[in-house]
């Protein structure tokens, strides 16, 4: 009898499986979501140690804040090459690693006896480490297993690192104050390890992988080969994007972003409570308090971004950031009231509310290059939040207050919202509405 060859195509694709009552991708947003959550850790410690570090050591505030700048800025300089080597080397291998080397970082601190071990360990290799698990991690997990519902998707995974903040905020606090510094940086090293078996058993790099299609795609797409040259790949996107003007304005309204946020509340403003007399614990539970609101602002920001026009709400957002840091001078006091409360909930709901429709824009404006498009926006998002961690702490040096920080970020928001709004518009083909 004459012998039978499959066709080629079903010698290097799996063949597609019936699609499940309860797609696989939402499993494996999941997974994304407790990986960002236990990796979340490393983002809570930051303004916990500036007033523990300068009692010990007698470093300046600067000093401590030029570390924790240095490590916000290779978290976002890191991260459009992160996105490329997840292309060539898959998912779960870059995540795996960059979870070891924040473990590694954040372990070796508690041996540090000078500052320039604090720029290697915090500094170096714990933003390294970080900056392969930033929201580029989210964007490729989304790219790769969502056509519909992908602003929701990055919505709920961007609000997993506010939820791994409302974790983790109040026990690190509560460690520096009953104990050391030292016992709070060894929790965040063992929470970094304790997720990468759950990235490397659970986690999938692509729909093909398992015999699916993406969540919402009318038809199976098969998984592309490795991508070599991923350094190379990554500024080549950059050059592309850098000679468009949507790239400056994403670029700049995000930097904004980050002064904002990272840089400013998340790294100065327990040293800042502190200064009006507000015990460290009260502190960080009020930034634990931001991050419950911020995973209801992001979901809800992802759920508006599919619906509504994202740069309208980029344009709310920053203008609504920016009037609430005007105000925050006059309500930072040794007790916590009302109006202090309104603060903390009206600035959780817009902390990273701006995610969902600045990766949106990034997805009409760049297509397949998205996500590493996305990364180099995060890395201004990083550089401008590096910037305000180390002129924070060296405004507070020279003036002994924060007061003119508040104010200049304030104004840098309304400059944001100006910005947002004259992004041009490309139209981009609607995908279906799916319900799970």
């Amino acid at each position: 009898m004459p012998q039978t060859t499959e066709p080629a195509a079903a010698l290097q694709h799996p063949t597609p499986a019936r699609a499940p009552r309860i797609h696989r991708a939402w499993f494996v947003a999941a997974v994304t979501f407790v990986t960002i959550i236990g990796a979340a850790a490393f983002r809570s410690l930051p303004g916990l140690l500036i007033d523990p570090l300068h009692t010990e050591f007698g470093w300046s505030r600067g000093t401590i804040g030029a570390a924790v700048s240095v490590n916000l800025a290779l978290y976002g300089l890191t991260a459009p090459f992160a996105a490329a080597l997840m292309d060539r080397f898959g998912i779960r291998r870059v995540v795996a690693v960059a979870l070891t080397v924040i473990a590694l970082g954040s372990g070796l601190t508690v041996w540090m006896t000078a500052a320039w071990q604090l720029l290697l360990c915090w500094g170096l290799l714990v933003g390294l480490g970080s900056g392969s698990m930033a929201l580029a991690f989210a964007a490729t997990v989304t790219n790769r297993w969502f056509t519909a519902r992908r602003g929701l998707v990055t919505g709920i995974l961007t609000a997993a690192s506010a939820s791994g903040q409302l974790i983790f905020l109040p026990l690190l606090s509560w460690m520096v104050e009953t104990y050391d510094w030292r016992p709070a940086a060894v929790t965040v090293a063992l929470a970094a390890l304790a997720v990468v078996p759950f990235v490397w058993l659970l986690l999938r790099d692509h729909p093909a992988d398992v015999g699916l299609a993406p969540y919402g795609a009318d038809a199976f797409v098969p998984k592309p080969p490795p991508v070599t040259g991923a350094a190379r790949r990554t500024i080549g996107v950059l050059r592309s994007a850098v000679r468009t003007g949507p790239f400056w304005l994403l670029a700049g309204t995000f930097a904004i972003c980050g002064a904002s946020t990272n840089g400013l509340i998340q790294t100065h403003f327990v040293p800042a409570a502190h200064d009006h007399g507000l015990p460290v614990t009260a502190a960080a539970s009020l930034l634990a308090v931001i991050g419950v609101f911020d995973v209801v602002g992001t979901i809800a920001s992802g759920w508006f971004t599919d619906r509504f026009e994202p740069r309208r709400l980029l344009a709310v957002y920053y203008a609504l950031r920016g009037l609430s840091l005007l105000f925050l001078p006059m309500l930072l006091g040794p007790s916590i009231h009302p109006p202090m409360i309104f603060f903390i909930v009206f600035y959780g709901l817009d902390w990273v509310a701006t995610v969902p429709p600045t990766l949106a824009l990034c997805r009409e404006q760049y297509g397949e290059d998205s996500a590493i498009v996305f990364g180099w926006v995060l890395a201004s998002h990083q550089v401008g939040a590096a910037l305000v961690a180390w002129l924070g702490g060296v405004a507070r040096d020279v003036f002994g207050t924060y007061d003119m920080v508040w104010y200049a970020s304030g104004a840098l928001c309304a400059a944001a919202a100006l910005m947002a709004l004259v992004i041009r518009r490309r139209p981009m083909p609607s995908t279906p509405a799916l319900v799970l």
